[in-house]
């Protein structure tokens, strides 16, 4: 299993939008596609207030490819993004994406 940690610097006041989506769209096309989300978390003390921190779990790189290209294709996430950024803008300035893999004495496999 390898995981991959994604991470979203929202504009100023942008967290709570981009949390909603998350939350009442996202997540329902995850599911349905098979993508396995492992954790999210947004900063309580730290310089990075405006970041939201995810984690997927994959089986392999390939696995990782072909769902998240699916995803960024899927007509459902492509109509619901555009509907999302038509009603409150971009609200993530950057995103950064790493990819991790458990040590031999990780508590997560």
């Amino acid at each position: 299993m390898i995981y991959e940690m994604r991470v979203y610097s929202c504009v100023p006041g942008g967290m709570p939008a981009l949390l909603g989506r998350f939350e009442t769209t996202t997540l329902k096309i995850w599911e349905r596609m098979g993508l396995r989300p492992a954790g999210f978390f947004t900063t309580l003390v730290g310089p990075n207030n405006h970041d939201l921190t995810y984690f997927l779990a994959w089986e392999s790189l390939a696995e990782r490819e072909q769902l998240w290209n699916a995803f960024a294709s899927d007509p459902e996430w492509v109509a619901a993004r555009a509907a999302h950024q038509e009603a409150h803008g971009e609200v993530v300035a950057n995103i950064a994406s790493s990819f991790l893999t458990p040590t031999s004495f990780s508590t997560i496999t």
